[in-house]
């Protein structure tokens, strides 16, 4: 039985017929850490997208958990640039986290004892379990955040999509997120995440550097190279 969580094989993605990022090779074992950077619309999101199963490959070969993309919801849990809330009902953080045990609950199932603890356990490892009962819309951006990755933290999940989760967050707030990927990591999970962040890539597994096309693939050290960042950004990494 192989290890590889995620496998992509002459991969492109897109919408519909339109291709945005194509040749895409790569496969990912227990406990790796992908990081995706690139400027806005450089194909971060649509790549991680299509690894959840929200949109079809263009072409090419995709498996992810040993199925199709998106086919093992308990399995995969995937936080979005712009998470979804409705900020017209009053949904406490509480509510609003616990909703992530809905994959495994299902439609029609009770939350139990095990369920609760893990909400509040995923709450106190992100930092919102003091803002549990407040409406998710009277929360600051970065706090909000939290509670999403919270949410996401819940699903217990083999695999982590995550698209700019240190987004809006200070550098306490970032360093919190980074050590959550490596708590999960140490347990088996593979992660895929899209950052502005140079920094967040240094303990990374492989890097894809994106713009539009994949400009660099490979260990840190290997795709951060100035050659490459100039291509993607148009300046080099300071020393």
């Amino acid at each position: 039985m192989t290890s590889s969580t995620i496998r992509a094989e002459h991969l492109t993605v897109g919408y519909g017929h339109r291709a945005v990022v194509d040749h895409i090779d790569f496969t990912l074992e227990l406990g790796d850490l992908l990081v995706l950077i690139g400027t806005n619309g450089s194909g971060k999101s649509t790549l991680l997208k299509t690894l959840a199963g929200l949109i079809e490959p263009v072409s090419g070969t995709l498996e992810v958990s040993g199925g199709r993309a998106g086919s093992q919801p308990k399995t995969v849990a995937y936080l979005p640039q712009h998470p979804v809330s409705s900020h017209t009902l009053p949904l406490c953080v509480h509510d609003v986290v616990g909703m992530g045990r809905f994959a495994r609950l299902g439609l029609f199932g009770r939350s139990n004892d095990d369920d609760r603890r893990v909400v509040l356990e995923s709450m106190r490892r992100t930092g919102i379990d003091s803002q549990a009962d407040r409406p998710l819309r009277d929360l600051s951006g970065g706090q909000q955040q939290r509670a999403q990755l919270a949410q996401v933290l819940t699903r217990e999940a083999n695999v982590l999509l995550l698209d700019e989760p240190t987004a809006g967050l200070d550098i306490t707030g970032r360093r919190l997120v980074n050590d959550i990927i490596e708590q999960e990591r140490l347990r088996g999970v593979t992660v895929v995440m899209a950052t502005h962040e140079l920094s967040d890539a240094e303990r990374a597994t492989s890097v894809m550097l994106l713009a539009q096309r994949v400009v660099a693939f490979g260990p840190p050290a290997e795709a951060l190279r100035d050659v490459h960042l100039r291509e993607c950004f148009g300046f080099t990494q300071p020393h």
